[in-house]
């Protein structure tokens, strides 16, 4: 049972590099497409969300890591990987949102109430990783 555990864990490890790389990849690719068409901007807001997707994939490679190697499952990498999450998000509204900015546009009301939302996700996020007791570093 051991050896299947280690298996899976490993399995999955590797499928979650393959992904993350090709995010890379698909990124750069897309942002350079993005970028010779003159639209710079979506360009690299697109290569920020991709960044972000990667750096959570890594971090949840970490986690995978940890959990084969001590053998028991840790909150404080989830907490991580969830604030890397509602921060990705924040980026892309607030990057997605300058281009119009009419009070009373309900797209706009909704954008901010969303910021807001997500503020408030992180700072609980934040507050929980404290609470929540650290296992041994490494």
């Amino acid at each position: 049972m051991e050896r299947a555990e280690l298996w899976l864990y490993s399995a999955t490890s590797i499928v979650l590099i393959v992904a993350a790389a090709g995010l890379l990849v698909a990124a750069v690719v897309e942002m350079a497409n993005a970028a010779l068409g003159g639209d710079y901007m979506a360009a690299l807001l697109h290569v920020l969300d991709r960044a972000l997707l990667v750096l959570m994939l890594a971090e949840i490679i970490y986690t995978v890591r940890r959990i084969a190697n001590r053998r028991r499952l840790e909150a404080h990498p989830f907490f991580v990987v969830a604030i890397i999450a509602a921060i990705r998000r924040m980026l892309v509204i607030t990057a997605e949102s300058t281009s119009s900015v009419d009070l009373q546009d309900p797209y706009f009301q909704a954008a901010m109430l969303e910021l807001g939302l997500l503020a408030v996700i992180i700072v609980a996020l934040a507050v929980a990783m404290r609470l929540v007791p650290r296992a041994m570093d490494d």
